[in-house]
Order: C-alpha cells, then sequence, then structure tokens
C-alpha cells in the first residue's frame, strides 16, 4: 500500500487564494492600490526584497516558507523564491512597480502584502503567519504500485506486492511474468526458446550454469523482490542468451538504521524461515540475511509407454510408479558498501545458496514386450539425490570523473559444487526379495573468475559513448562412477568411458565492446553497438585415450535499437540484435544420467555453440488508468542444440543432444494492466508464436521437423478491502509446447491469497489457498519419429494450503547511500533448462510521461492542485532529507525516470513530471508562476539533472533514482537543500 498525504494539496489551494484576492487583513500596504503593469517596467533600476517568516503564536522562524512576487494587475507570479533554514528569503532585481508579496507554507494561513517598489531595497521585516487547525487533520490516500509495469527498455514484475508468491520459489514467481513459460519441473523458456541468460540482482551465478530449473529451486520466492525481462539487451552486455535477459532482483535495504525483518510460513506441503537484517551508518552500509524452505508431502506418479522398432522387431516397454519428493534449499548473503569520497565508492558481497533434494520412483514397474508378448518383468525403487552449494563473491570500485563521465572496476569469483546421484534397487518380480543394486554418484563443479572494466562518456547534451573489456575463465569438472551389487553385497566400479571417468572442460573468454547512443529533438533515439567475444576451449578425459577437440572460435555480435516517442507519451520501438548461446554442462557431460533404466540421458562435450538472429517490433501506450504494450518478433536460430533420441537394440530410449537443428518462431504478445480504483488492479495478457524445428539430418530414420501454434496467457487482480485486509488472485495456463520429436502437454496453476496488515504495516498475517479445486495436475507428453513414439504422463498433487507470518523490527531513514552497487554480468554456457544468463542491461530510449502537470512553488517547493471540493489538510512535517542516492542491483535503469514523482524538497511538498528519451530529460513543473518546462536536463543510468528558472532566476537540480525512489539536491543560496521524492502510479 502507498501512502500519500492529501494535506500537501493545501499548497496549491492557499497560493491560489493568494494571487486572486485582496490583501489580507493583516496585510501591510506599503503603495498605492493602483496596480503599475511590472513587464512594463523592466527598465527602471532593479532592487532587492527581503524579509523574514516567521510562527505568528511561536514567533519562531518558518523555514522554506514559500514566496510568491505577482502582479496584481494579472494576478500572475512574476518571480519567486523559498525561505533559507531560519525563514530568511531575498528576491534580487526586482524592477520598480506595484506587486503584491504571496506567503505560503504547510500548516499556515496564506498571506499576501501588497507592496510598491521604487529604487530603494524593500525590508519587509518579520511576516508572520498562522498555523491553522484545520490543517492538522490527516487525510490517507491508499494507492497501490502496479504489479507488471512496462517501461522503455523492460517489463517488471513487481513480485513483493504479490501475496500468492508467498512459500514457493523462484519458478513459481516466473510463471506470473509477461513473455515467461514455465513448466512444473521449473524449466524456463521466454517467447519459446529456453536459451535465456538468469541474473541474480544483475549478476550471475554459476548455479544457474549448470541448471537453470535448479538455480531456481534454490531461491524462495519470499525473497524476491521484482524481475526484469529484457528481450533485445545493447553490446554492453554479454553475447549469451539468445532469447534475452532475466534479472532477479532480491529484496534488500540500503537505508540509514537498523532493521530486522522475519518471515514465515507454514502450509500442506511446504514450510519457510527467513530473516533478514539491514544497517547502515554514514557511509557504510552493511546487509545480513538468509531465507530457508523446505518441500514435503509432495506425491505424484508416473506412466510411460513407449515404443520402438530394431531389426523389423517391435519392443514395446510400459511403466508405471508412484512418486515423492522432499527437499530443502535457502539462500543467504552479506554484503557491503562505501562511499570512500564524492568520486570514488566501492562495495562488495558474499552469497551462499544450498539446494538439498531427494525425488523418489517407488515401485516403478516396467514390462517389456516383444510383438505383444511379455518378454520380462522388473520392479525397483528409484532415488535420485540431488544436492549444490554455491558461493559468489564481488568486489567492485567506481570512480566518476564527472557527471555521466565514470570509469569502473569489477570482479566476482563465483564455485558451484554439485553432487546428482541415483540408486536403483531392484527386487524381483513380486516384490519380496532385492537381487541387485545400481548406483551412479557424480561429484561436479562449476568455477569462474570475472575481471570486467567499463567506460562511458557523454558527448554534448544528447550522445552517449560506452566501452569496455572483460576476461572470464571458467573451470568445469565432471567426476563420475557407476557401480552394481548382488543383493546386499557390496558395491563394484563398472568401467568405461561414459560410466566411470573424470571430464575436464576448461572455456577462457575474452570480450571487448562499443557502444554509441543519440538522441535527437524529435524525439528519435538510437543505440548501436558491436561486442567482439574470442573463445578458447580445452577438454579432456583423466581415464582413457579418448581425446576431445574443440576448435577456439571469436563472433562479433551487432545490436541496434531505435526508439520514436509519439504524441501523448506513446513510444514505439524496433530492435534488432545477434546472440550466441553456449553449451552447459548439462549438455556436455558425458556421464550416463539413467536413474529410470529405460530413459538414460547422456551429453556430447563436442558439441558448438548456437547462434541467433532477433528482430523485435513493440508500441507502448497508455490512457487514463490504462497502459497496453503490443509487440511483435521474429527469431531464427542456427546450429540450434537440441535434444535427440534414438532407439537403442534393446528398446531404450537414449536422449543426447546435438548441433543439429534449426529453430524459428514468429510470434506477438500483448499485456494491459488497469487501475480501476485506487483500490483495485487488473493485469493480463499473453504470447502467441508459430514454432519450425527441423534437424535436417541425412539419415532418413532419424531425419524431423515439427511446427505448430504455442500460447500462454496470465491474469492477476489486487484489491484492498481496506483496514489492512487484501485479496489477491491469479491463474496461468501455459498451452502445449512444439517440441522436434514431440510435443509437451499444457497445464494451468491458480491461486487466492487474503493478507492482513497490523501494527502500522510493521506486521502481516496472510492465508493462501493453490489449486484448490483440483487436487492434481496431469501433463502428457507426446514424441514420434519413424523408428519410435512415446507417451508419458506425470501426475501432480498441487492443491495447497498455508498461513504466512511476517513482521519487521527497527526503522530506517530515507537517508540512502548515492552510489551505484555496480556488478559483473556474464554467463558464457547453455545451462539448465537448455538456458543461460544475461546481464538486465538498459536499452536508452523513448518513455512516456503517465502523470498530471505537477505544481510547485518558486524556488522549488511543489504544490499539487486542489480539485473542487477537495479539503487541505496537513502533510505529517520533518521528512528527512536523502542525499544523492546510490543504487544497488535494483538501480532503475536510464529510461525509468519517466513518470510522475511526488515527494519532499526539505520540508516542502514537490512533484515533477519527468520524460526521459536516450541521455535527454525533459518535463514540466506547474507553479503559481504557470506551468514550468525544466531546462538542460539530462539522465545517465541512475543520475539525472535540470534546470527550472523562476524569473531571472536559474536552480540546478541533481539526483539519483533507487528502488522507484528519487533523491535531489539543490544548491539554494549557498546551502544544500535535499529531497526524496517517489513515483505516482
Amino acid at each position: 500500500m502507498k501512502k500519500t498525504y492529501l494535506s500537501a494539496l493545501v499548497l496549491a489551494c492557499l497560493c491560489q487564494v493568494a494571487v486572486a484576492q485582496s490583501p489580507s487583513d493583516g496585510g501591510r500596504v506599503l503603495a498605492s492600490s493602483s496596480p503599475v503593469n511590472a513587464a512594463a517596467s523592466q527598465k527602471n533600476v532593479a532592487a532587492r526584497i527581503t524579509g523574514t517568516v516567521v510562527d505568528a503564536a511561536t514567533q519562531q522562524p518558518v523555514p522554506y516558507a514559500t514566496i510568491a512576487l505577482v502582479n496584481p494587475a494579472t494576478s500572475k507570479p512574476v518571480d519567486g523564491t523559498m525561505a533559507d533554514g531560519q525563514g530568511k528569503f531575498s528576491l534580487e532585481k526586482v524592477a520598480s512597480g506595484t506587486y503584491r508579496v504571496a506567503v505560503s507554507f504547510i500548516g499556515y494561513e496564506a498571506k499576501t502584502i501588497d507592496i510598491e517598489v521604487k529604487n530603494a531595497a524593500v525590508d519587509l521585516g518579520k511576516i508572520t503567519i498562522s498555523s491553522t487547525a484545520k490543517a492538522l487533520q490527516e487525510v490517507v490516500v491508499e494507492g497501490q504500485r502496479a504489479m507488471i509495469e512496462e517501461k522503455v527498455d523492460r517489463t517488471v514484475y513487481n513480485a513483493e506486492n504479490d501475496e500468492s508468491n508467498r512459500g514457493g520459489d523462484a519458478a513459481d514467481v516466473l510463471r506470473k511474468v509477461p513473455m515467461l513459460s514455465v513448466d512444473l519441473d521449473g524449466n524456463v523458456s521466454m517467447r519459446g526458446s529456453q536459451n535465456i541468460r538468469v541474473l541474480i540482482n544483475n549478476r550471475p551465478s554459476t548455479i544457474t550454469a549448470g541448471s537453470v530449473a535448479d538455480a531456481l529451486k534454490q531461491i524462495p520466492a519470499d525473497m524476491i523482490k521484482s524481475v526484469e525481462v529484457i528481450t533485445s539487451p545493447s553490446a554492453k552486455y554479454d553475447a549469451e542468451g539468445s532469447a534475452g535477459i532475466i534479472n532477479i532482483v532480491t529484496k534488500k535495504n540500503t537505508l540509514q538504521g537498523g532493521t530486522l525483518n522475519i518471515d514465515t510460513g507454514v502450509g500442506l506441503r511446504g514450510s519457510n524461515l527467513g530473516l533478514n537484517g539491514s544497517y547502515r551508518v554514514g557511509k557504510m552500509g552493511f546487509s545480513l540475511g538468509g531465507f530457508g524452505r523446505a518441500g514435503y508431502n509432495m506425491p505424484g506418479s508416473f506412466e510411460n509407454e513407449q515404443t520402438t522398432v530394431t531389426d523389423d522387431q517391435q519392443n514395446v516397454i510400459r511403466q508405471e510408479a508412484e512418486t515423492r519428493n522432499n527437499m530443502m534449499f535457502g539462500r543467504y548473503s552479506f554484503g557491503w558498501d562505501y562511499d570512500i569520497n564524492e568520486k570514488n565508492y566501492i562495495n562488495a558481497s558474499v552469497q551462499y545458496g544450498l539446494r538439498n533434494g531427494h525425488n523418489f520412483q517407488d515401485g516403478l514397474l516396467t514390462q517389456r514386450y516383444q510383438e505383444g508378448t511379455l518378454f520380462s518383468r522388473t520392479l525397483r525403487d528409484v532415488e535420485v539425490t540431488d544436492n549444490s552449494g554455491t558461493v559468489d563473491v564481488n568486489l567492485n570500485y567506481t570512480h566518476t570523473i564527472k557527471p555521466q563521465q565514470e570509469f569502473s572496476i569489477l570482479t566476482q569469483f563465483s564455485r558451484n559444487n554439485r553432487t546428482n546421484d541415483f540408486l536403483n534397487e531392484i527386487y524381483n518380480s513380486s516384490g519380496s526379495d532385492l537381487e541387485s543394486r545400481l548406483k551412479n554418484i557424480n561429484e561436479s563443479f562449476n568455477q569462474e573468475s570475472t575481471v570486467q572494466l567499463d567506460y562511458t562518456n557523454p558527448i554534448g547534451k544528447n550522445q552517449m559513448v560506452e566501452l569496455g573489456a572483460k576476461q572470464i575463465m571458467c573451470q568445469v569438472t565432471s567426476d563420475y562412477e557407476t557401480f552394481t551389487a548382488g543383493g546386499t553385497g557390496p558395491f563394484t566400479v563398472v568401467e568405461g568411458t561414459n560410466l566411470s571417468n573424470v571430464f575436464n572442460y576448461n572455456q577462457n573468454i575474452s570480450a571487448g565492446y562499443f557502444s554509441y547512443t543519440l538522441t535527437t529533438a524529435n524525439n528519435y533515439s538510437m543505440k548501436a553497438g558491436a561486442r567482439y567475444e574470442y573463445t578458447t576451449i580445452n577438454a579432456d578425459f583423466e581415464d582413457g585415450d579418448e581425446a576431445v577437440y574443440i576448435p577456439s572460435y571469436g563472433v562479433l555480435v551487432p545490436s541496434v535499437n531505435l526508439s520514436k516517442r509519439l504524441q501523448d507519451g506513446n513510444t514505439i520501438k524496433l530492435a534488432y540484435n545477434r546472440r550466441i548461446q553456449r553449451p552447459s554442462l548439462q549438455f556436455l557431460n558425458p556421464n550416463v544420467q539413467n536413474p529410470n533404466q529405460v530413459l538414460p540421458t547422456v551429453g556430447n562435450p563436442e558439441l558448438d555453440p548456437e547462434y541467433t538472429n532477433n528482430f523485435e517490433l513493440s508500441y507502448s501506450t497508455y490512457f487514463k488508468s490504462t497502459s497496453l504494450n503490443f509487440s511483435t518478433f521474429v527469431r531464427n536460430t542456427n546450429n540450434s542444440i537440441q535434444a535427440l533420441r534414438k532407439p537403442a537394440d534393446d528398446g531404450v530410449l537414449v536422449t543426447t543432444f546435438a548441433n543439429i537443428g534449426q529453430e524459428e518462431a514468429y510470434g506477438g504478445s500483448v499485456f494491459g494492466s488497469i487501475n480501476l480504483s485506487n483500490k483495485l488492479t487488473l493485469n493480463g495478457g499473453g504470447d502467441v508464436y508459430y514454432a519450425v524445428l527441423s534437424n535436417n539430418v541425412d539419415d532418413l530414420t532419424q531425419r524431423a521437423s515439427n511446427s505448430g501454434l504455442v500460447y500462454n496467457i496470465r491474469a492477476m487482480g489486487n484489491y484492498k478491502l481496506g483496514q489492512g485486509w487484501g485479496i489477491q488472485g491469479f491463474g496461468f495456463y501455459r498451452g502445449r509446447q512444439v517440441q522436434l520429436q514431440g510435443m509437451q502437454g499444457g497445464f494451468g496453476i491458480y491461486s487466492l491469497n487474503l493478507k492482513k496488515e497490523f501494527n502500522e504495516g510493521k506486521g502481516s498475517i496472510g492465508f493462501g489457498a493453490e489449486n484448490f479445486l483440483s487436487p492434481t495436475i496431469a501433463v502428457r507428453n507426446e514424441l514420434n519419429s519413424p523408428t519410435f513414439s512415446q507417451t508419458s504422463t506425470n501426475v501432480m498433487h498441487n492443491m495447497n494450503f498455508r498461513i504466512n507470518l511476517s513482521y519487521r523490527i527497527g526503522k530506517m531513514t530515507s537517508d540512502a547511500p548515492r552510489r551505484t552497487k555496480k556488478s559483473v554480468n556474464n554467463d558464457d554456457l547453455k545451462g539448465g533448462s537448455e538456458g543461460g544468463v544475461q546481464d538486465a542491461g538498459a536499452q536508452q530510449g523513448g518513455g512516456a510521461s503517465q502523470g498530471g502537470a505537477p505544481g510547485m512553488a518558486p524556488g522549488g517547493a511543489a504544490k499539487p492542485a486542489v480539485g473542487a471540493g477537495e479539503k487541505p489538510v496537513q502533510a505529517p512535517a520533518g521528512a528527512p532529507a536523502a542525499k544523492q542516492a546510490a543504487t544497488d542491483s535494483t538501480a532503475t535503469q536510464a529510461g525509468d525516470v519517466t513518470g510522475r514523482w511526488q515527494g519532499k524538497m526539505g520540508e516542502q511538498d514537490f512533484i515533477l513530471n519527468l520524460v526521459a528519451d536516450g541521455t535527454t530529460l525533459t518535463g514540466t513543473a506547474q507553479s503559481p508562476m504557470g506551468q514550468l518546462p525544466i531546462s538542460d536536463g539530462t539522465v545517465a543510468g541512475d543520475t539525472i539533472s535540470f534546470r527550472l528558472s523562476f524569473g531571472e532566476r536559474t536552480i540546478l537540480y541533481k539526483g539519483r533514482t533507487e528502488d522507484e525512489k528519487l533523491y535531489l539536491t539543490v544548491d539554494f543560496q549557498g546551502r544544500a537543500v535535499e529531497g526524496t521524492l517517489e513515483r505516482v502510479k
């Protein structure tokens, strides 16, 4: 819930009264009431007007009061200023004439004084203003931050606003994000492609290099603040990730003071516990936290039937089993940052993630038929153990040469240790005696060391140059052994390259990039660049003579992003980029993974990378309380890495991987958000594309092609019931997925959640239900080729009920750090669910202004206009000042400042309307002097600056953005006035 105070409206109302009415009873007439046109008197000798604003009751100064100099003939302001901390003010170079001085401040009655300026300075002395009792009544307006936001360069899903995420993992969160699709195993795809780049807080992690699906299970949903989707990253960012970027932003706190947040929950199928704390004092900040979850009571069932033809003989295998899963996972982090001085900043962090998973197939019955006759029957229990631990260490330094000109050194060390074992206990046909056992142990690690240099430099007011270099050194090792045992006897090792060996895979990537941004006066923006990456690979087996030779290769990756801001803030964008996808350990590992003996999987160490061309056209529009985004895309992938299934002599279906495929996709998406009131928000949309896949191999028995329409739809709603109560609903349906040799069935998920906040929002209790109308979800898969066919059905019990409790201890102020926490972003592998990771880079482009014109008093004190029948009331005074804010991994990117911002400068309310277009910042501010345009506006990353002119006086504003907040500073009469604004939705 966002809270604003209607009392801010008092300022504009009082000021309008001041400039329209005759002098108040307390006014002091210093000149004839016959007005003189001040504008016509500019040739006269200029004078100075001074005074001090004090409280009528206490005689204490009223700091930062607003003073407007009004022409009484037209009732229009001609100059203005803001009092300093001692209530003193000064208006310089005032031409001779008759004027009205209007004085106003929050919680005080407005006062006007008529004066006549001749050739001498005018000292108004003490100007007393009286407080108003009405202004002390507080009225709270309840609003909501949009669940999903369409920004210039990305789509953002604000996960922290969705109560249905409580108690799940990152896969549950990503199902709700536009353009993403997640299957029940956690495999993620973007617009039908699983070649994606996944970041955690703008940083890669080796947990995603092996398997994105497994990585998502290590991130509790309660830790996620938002998810950002970028489909067309610029050349500044790694070439990895054919489909685009997913950046998972976790909840962090970088404010002043200390706080501790406790989250816990218990449900039918899982429980969670989290503790997160932050402490900041002066230039230094610390954060320490962790979140863990246990999953249990997750039963299901499995059926499989496959038919193969070998030597003109038909083999049929039928299987069935009961399944269950148990797991524990979590993430723990420690962060530190320090402002060395105004131009130098350093930050570091350590994160550790772990996962302990056990999957069981109980009573797996396998029956083999040859020519319709039962040939054999086996019964076994299967256990798969999947444990992993990941550590990520970052140390970064940033040096600011001048505004927007910056040099940074970013370093990262990341290592993932994983154990992926299976055990088969094989019984006789009656299930009474244990006949034999089969075991595979696979210990592996994936380690990366990265150094990155970045430099940005503005050219004039509308151009930006970015260049840099990067080195990634990756080491991967898989140590695997296969064992057999008779009954309860000892295990013995089974020899063979694909059964017991050590596989080493070392990959180094050297990269350099150049990017150029240009923004024109007619609202066109272009960002073009190129990135060159050179890859060297060494791979070998420690045992055996089998050698793996993979030649080095280089790739040039161009990108072009064009945008045009149309009337009413609507935006159209056109983008092209070329991407590369390297294979990950999942596809390379030659270890035979066959916990189910009739469905073995083996990797291919000699895989080459795949290359993708992406074309995208999108249009965003805003009207009233509704936002809509339409996009179309074309994607073409050559040398595609695809799963290839072949029947063995005994009818077993072996899965491996090869560069034999070509993928094409043609589609589009639409998404809309509407605020029906300040309490009800609805979001919904979907994406659809036509997929064409083919392998074009010469062997007719292995040739495969497939095509078809694929779609995903989602909808969610959020309603504030009042008194701290809220209700949220979510529904998602994933249509069938087209694969090279078949299809994967669709499924649907829905949830309903009720939440109650208490103790002024410090605590909350929630009740949730998932798939409560249908206890199970069944997904049917089909595969077909000239030599085999397979159908399988997985049934999962997803009905769930849970209760969550959250409470925050301590208090933070809004005095945030002022630096951007930059960090390394890389991943050089096609990972896990056939996906990789890519940095959330910003495109600078046109934006849409979504707010009305704000009111703003001279000197920088903002005043929203009061509508008919509205009651001006007092806003709480004493809002803490903020320094130039730094962003952490959740930093707002260039173009994200577009919109309406409301808050305080010092003690005064302040409102701005901003539109970012590339490096150019434009906008307006409404004041008693009329609508004021900002001038000389610039934006670079999370840093902005602009000027406002009040008569002959021009004031420079500087600021930074962080987490939907805008921190501003202005030099007023030799002292800094600071403020914090929030984006108004």
